[in-house]
């Protein structure tokens, strides 16, 4: 009795390899896929911030006085400042102290301003030479001169007069005295000037 041979499964189509144990994929066939991974990006790498042992030789001494000295011009401004505000207040106060024999002076007038007009008359014009002074002294000196040429820098214009006998632009009244000198004043001089002939 021959022995039959075993069923050998149908010959695969023709262009596929045939099926082996262990075979996945929907053919059968044997395929070992290899993944090919791309390079990966090179990550940025940070530059480290300079050392104190990478720097030039004498860099760190530098830095230290750069700071020393932004330490000293902080404390200079600080110390201008106080030393500036102790100085105006200083100022104001012998300012003041200028001003109060004006005002004692003052005071005595209107406590004799009922017994002796005459007096009193006196006494204000000598209070009024009393606070000129303080100004001549202060740096402002009066400014109340009449038949000298109009200067546009000490003098300010309130009316123009026909004045014959007087120079074109000549100050012939002074309205209201000025204090100080050109460039440096409180107030011009309120000036009643001449005008020029027709």
């Amino acid at each position: 009795m021959t022995n039959s041979p075993e069923p050998v499964g149908e010959p695969p189509p023709e262009g596929e390899p045939p099926n082996e144990p262990g075979a996945t994929g929907p053919t059968g066939s044997s395929t070992e896929t290899t993944e090919t991974s791309e390079p990966a990006a090179a990550e940025p790498t940070e530059t480290p911030e300079p050392s104190e042992q990478s720097e030039p030789p004498g860099s760190t001494e530098l830095r230290d006085r750069w700071r020393r000295a932004l330490a000293d011009l902080d404390n200079l401004r600080k110390r201008h400042a106080k030393e500036l505000s102790r100085e105006r207040e200083a100022e104001r106060a012998r300012v003041c102290t200028d001003w109060l024999p004006v005002l004692d002076n003052l005071e005595l007038a209107l406590t004799h301003a009922g017994s002796d007009t005459g007096s009193v008359v006196q006494g204000v014009r000598a209070v009024r030479d009393q606070a000129v002074d303080v100004l001549h002294r202060l740096g402002y000196p009066r400014d109340d001169e009449t038949g000298v040429p109009f200067d546009p820098l000490r003098h300010e214009v309130v009316t123009v007069v026909d004045e014959p006998g007087t120079e074109p632009g000549t100050v012939v009244q002074c309205l209201r005295p000025g204090y100080g000198t050109p460039g440096h004043q409180l107030r011009p001089m309120a000036a009643v000037v001449s005008k020029r002939q027709e």
